[in-house]
């Protein structure tokens, strides 16, 4: 049986998925068809359905629970992994333009469902223009002065200070002093009109795939590196480190404490519709 997959030709994705596409563990029958694409990008595939299994912004998957189920294995949560707010001019940092209602602050963004666009809306409701753009384009946009604020997700939390950049909030601390709980950026979702039987077998091998990549570090590294963009190994390194965790083999009680932790601030809020059914695939 062959299933389209989507994920990010991010390092956190490509290490954890690395075993699962090259046949490194047992896949029990399944074959898949891989799709490399930003997650704003997969997060429009998600609500055109094009895809069997996909990475998915959290914030984008409260809105599409209808038609997707939330694996335990394959996720990206934790404790400083938050995206960053950044800026070109210092100035902004203490300044009152960030918090008047309707400021005038042009923000650039990684996409309208990301996780790091609902932190942004919890944290700063009055910065409303937004400029969407592929996430790692926003460092540039602010060095040419086309934004006045960025967020910044993935490897450019690593980058940002050495191009003269400067951090006004960290959106991950802010979650987490909000709530005590892990931050929850991005999950893997299938398709429930897929058989039962197979989102559990989906489920378990993602999480083997997992577990072989935490055995074998160096496995994929000629994978990882080649969707990289050019990232020396340190940093590859380190973004792995940053994101795939004890969570990314299996969300756990506290895991998806955190996320139905999101889930019910941000319905609260009115940023995501009201969710009738299950978020999980059964154990």
């Amino acid at each position: 049986m062959k299933l389209s997959l989507g994920f990010s030709p991010c390092p956190n994705d490509t290490f954890i998925f690395d075993a699962l596409i090259h046949h490194k563990i047992d896949t029990e029958g399944l074959e898949f068809e891989v799709s490399f694409d930003d997650v704003e990008t997969l997060n429009q595939k998600a609500v055109k359905s094009e895809l069997d299994i996909t990475k998915l912004s959290f914030h984008a998957f409260a809105h599409l629970a209808d038609k997707y189920a939330l694996l335990d294995a394959g996720s990206a949560l934790g404790f400083g992994v938050g995206p960053l707010l950044i800026c070109k001019n210092e100035g902004l940092i203490t300044s009152e333009k960030l918090r008047i209602e309707n400021s005038p602050l042009r923000i650039g963004i990684p996409g309208q469902l990301t996780t790091a666009n609902f932190l942004l809306g919890i944290a700063f409701p009055n910065l409303r223009n937004k400029q969407v753009m592929v996430f790692s384009d926003i460092e540039n946009a602010l060095l040419n002065d086309e934004i006045d604020l960025g967020l910044i997700i993935h490897e450019n939390r690593f980058t940002y200070m050495d191009k003269g950049l400067h951090k006004v909030v960290d959106l991950g601390s802010y979650w987490e002093e909000l709530t005590g709980c892990a931050i929850p950026l991005g999950g893997i979702v299938i398709n429930r009109e897929l058989d039962e039987e197979v989102q559990k077998k989906v489920n378990r091998l993602i999480r083997k795939s997992v577990e072989f990549a935490f055995e074998n570090p160096k496995s994929g590294i000629d994978f990882i590196s080649a969707h990289a963009q050019e990232m020396d190994e340190a940093v590859m390194y380190k973004h792995i480190e940053l994101y795939v965790n004890q969570y990314s083999a299996d969300l756990g009680t506290e895991g998806r404490n955190a996320i139905n932790t999101m889930f019910k601030m941000a319905h609260d809020r009115a940023i995501i519709p009201a969710i009738s059914k299950d978020l999980y695939v059964t154990k």
